[in-house]
């Protein structure tokens, strides 16, 4: 028998929900099959089969949450070392290991009304400090089809909302009787109505709230983002450098590679792909900048060998930073190719571990948004990041004449610990010069 593990798919991940088994108990299992799509905190992924066998057992039902390490499934491969069953090992002290485990069923919706004490944990508070209990799996089809939980009534243990339940309400909402039926209800089983759970909601947490604010839970990924940049931004000593690069020069050029480009149908070259390249080459000049804190704690400087950068993308579910690995080698065209590819699948969260860990640098670029100048929090475990704002026609003076030409600002926020001021300036005062002699970047 093999126990199969809720794995560790992203250098951030703690826990993982299922979204959806592909094997059912009984099921043969080759090496290679699809077992079971995770939930992590960036991403929905694909798992697949290391062994081959008969699925044995299921003991985190979809919709459930468990840690990494806990064990979700077992694997009949004709070796009766293991226990016979899972029944047989789901003894309490390996109940508390996992967190949320629920007894095995092959009915989807009886297997999402499993209830566990971690899963209620999760559940988004209600206006007198009561939950609205969901599971997550229920949670997130809710807000993919926008249906307010606080109109569901649930039929899982202790007026759990499961799958079963938002499909109900899916197939009421053409019909404004049965849901105005199943309001009252909530309203009566849970002082919670109202609460919503990951969008929008109609209802303020609290009456005599003068805000009148609505509770919108977090998700997986922002449950990440706001812990590691607390983190980040109390634990790091962050410093700011500021510069600015005349880039009218790397304006006409990226138009000109664009033109050249457009009858190949290959993907045209932004100022940001331009921007990756230049950071490459500056922090291989600058390798102190290229750097990270010893995770160890033990006062040392880690110099990465390779020069990967992050590329923050704003995604569905939050802001992910896939990552451009060897930038300083590869040619603006890749960049470009590259960049698309995974900004791609960012929006369709299907970034896999391997596209977001490695990076050694961040860009966070705002200027197609307008905003001219802001700073960034440095992604851990990396020492620095760049914050790029628009590039913008300025009056300027260039040989005692005013003319108008595109200027360019940007931000280094660097961690302290192990990056001086003055090799801030040095990285930025390089970065700088090849921004405006564009013709550096692409040779």
């Amino acid at each position: 028998m093999i126990d199969i593990l809720m794995p560790r798919l992203s250098d951030t991940m703690q826990e993982g929900a299922i979204a959806a088994w592909h094997k059912q108990p009984g099921d043969a299992v080759a090496v290679g099959d699809l077992l079971v799509e995770i939930e992590t905190d960036k991403a929905t992924m694909e798992y697949e089969a290391y062994d081959a066998g008969v699925l044995r057992d299921i003991l985190v039902a979809e919709g459930e949450v468990a840690t990494i390490g806990t064990v979700i499934a077992r694997l009949d491969d004709g070796n009766d070392d293991a226990p016979a069953s899972a029944s047989d090992a789901a003894a309490p002290a390996e109940a508390d290991a996992a967190g949320a485990m629920g007894a095995p069923d092959a009915a989807a919706a009886s297997a999402d009304a499993q209830a566990s004490e971690v899963a209620s944990q999760v559940e988004p508070q209600g206006a007198v400090g009561q939950r609205l209990f969901a599971t997550p799996l229920a949670r997130r089809l809710a807000r993919e089809h926008e249906i307010d939980l606080s109109a569901v009534l649930g039929s899982g243990p202790g007026g759990r909302i499961v799958r079963a339940d938002i499909e109900d309400a899916r197939a009421r909402q053409a019909s404004p009787e049965d849901t105005a039926i199943a309001s009252p209800a909530r309203c009566a089983s849970s002082p919670t109505a109202g609460q919503g759970t990951g969008g929008a909601t109609s209802t303020s947490t609290s009456a005599s709230d003068a805000r009148q604010p609505t509770a919108v839970p977090f998700d997986k990924t922002r449950e990440v983002i706001a812990r590691r940049l607390s983190e980040s931004s109390s634990t790091v000593p962050h410093f700011f450098v500021t510069a600015a690069a005349d880039v009218e020069a790397l304006m006409a050029l990226r138009a000109e590679l664009n033109g050249s480009l457009e009858s190949t149908g290959r993907p045209k070259i932004s100022v940001n792909d331009l921007l990756v390249r230049a950071c490459a080459i500056a922090l291989r000049e600058h390798p102190g900048v290229n750097a990270s804190y010893s995770p160890e704690g033990r006062g040392e400087t880690l110099l990465h060998g390779r020069v990967n950068i992050g590329i923050a993308v704003a995604s569905p579910t939050g802001l992910v930073v896939p990552v451009i690995g060897d930038a300083d080698l590869s040619p603006a065209s890749h960049i470009a190719r590259e960049s698309r590819r995974l900004a791609g699948l960012a929006k369709e969260r299907k970034l896999g571990p391997s596209e977001m860990a490695g990076g050694t640098f961040t860009i966070s670029n705002l200027g197609m948004y307008g905003v001219e100048q802001f700073t960034a929090i440095i992604n851990p475990p990396e020492g620095a990041i760049l914050a790029v704002g628009a590039a913008r026609p300025e009056p300027v003076a260039v040989n005692g004449a005013v003319e108008v030409r595109h200027r360019l600002r940007y931000t280094l926020s660097a961690d302290h610990r192990i990056i001086d001021g003055a090799l801030a300036a040095a990285f930025l005062a390089t970065l700088t010069g090849l921004l405006e002699r564009p013709m550096d970047i692409i040779a």
